[in-house]
């Protein structure tokens, strides 16, 4: 059986939630009747990326019971999908000075699934005023697909890949807001990295320009064998489709030549020579 997911490149209007909401809704419901069973959107859907203080990042921050949460979950039950999106989470549990953490949220049409907040951040952006996550090895269980998600910068650590496909990603996540700066990242990581993991890997940049930067689309769905299975090389708003088939991503042994050519993805590590990663 297959999974059918979808990325959406699109431009974000930075600190107007209506209007990005507005564009999700629009996008999403494209995407549901066209079959898929995940809609992913960019890295900060809701509220754009480019802020230049802490206060402007805090005045659109909500907490994951907030309003456009909500709205994200009414959305997902009108459309019997799930939703994957980016925002500005403002602590709920913070009594003293405000906490915002950059963060994807994955729900349906009973709430929110699972989070995830970034936990490498750049010098850029609302990155320099936000707080990185601990929590690296989520993996969202769903009863077809097991799922990772990190968020743009996090993919430049292939650590991070490597740790939620050992606890059983078949499929990793990774909305983005790539500007030119990122160089060749769009390009060639999310290719290798569902090739040394063997896993499915998708990327889903964002387009338009924020403070004077732009954003590079660049989207695109990586099969385990680093294949491109859907792209959008451009920076246009576009949607991008994938069909998943776990059973491929769980199968790491490959075998052309019994006891001459054959290779193990995890089983071939050697993780008593990897000590220095940690230091």
């Amino acid at each position: 059986m297959t999974f059918k997911i979808a990325g959406v490149q699109m431009d974000i209007s930075i600190g107007d939630a209506e209007a990005n909401f507005s564009s999700m809704e629009r996008l999403a419901t494209t995407a549901t009747e066209n079959g898929a069973d995940l809609v992913v959107f960019p890295e900060c859907t809701l509220t754009g990326y480019c802020f230049e203080s802490f206060d402007e990042s805090v005045a659109v921050a909500q907490p994951l019971s907030g309003r456009h949460v909500k709205q994200a979950v009414a959305l997902a039950e009108q459309l019997k999908t799930r939703l994957v999106f980016g925002m500005l989470e403002l602590d709920e549990d913070s009594t003293d000075r405000p906490i915002v953490f950059n963060v994807v949220v994955m729900v349906d049409q009973n709430g929110v699934i699972s989070s995830y907040r970034k936990t490498h951040l750049p010098t850029l952006g609302v990155d320099r005023f936000t707080t990185p996550g601990d929590q690296a090895t989520e993996i969202v269980r769903l009863p077809e697909i097991n799922i990772g998600m990190n968020i743009c910068y996090d993919c430049s650590f292939p650590e991070t890949a490597r740790v939620l496909a050992l606890a059983g990603a078949d499929l990793i996540l990774l909305p983005t807001n790539w500007p030119p700066g990122a160089g060749r990242v769009p390009d060639y990581i999310p290719n290798v990295r569902a090739l040394e993991n063997n896993v499915y890997y998708m990327s889903v940049n964002r387009i338009g320009s924020e403070h004077g930067f732009d954003f590079v689309g660049k989207s695109k769905i990586c099969d385990p064998l680093g294949g491109e299975i859907a792209s959008a090389d451009h920076a246009q708003e576009a949607i991008i489709y994938g069909d998943v088939d776990v059973t491929w991503a769980r199968k790491k042994h490959y075998v052309s030549v019994p006891g001459k050519h054959e290779v193990h993805r995890f089983d071939d590590r050697r993780p008593d020579l990897y000590g220095p990663l940690a230091d």
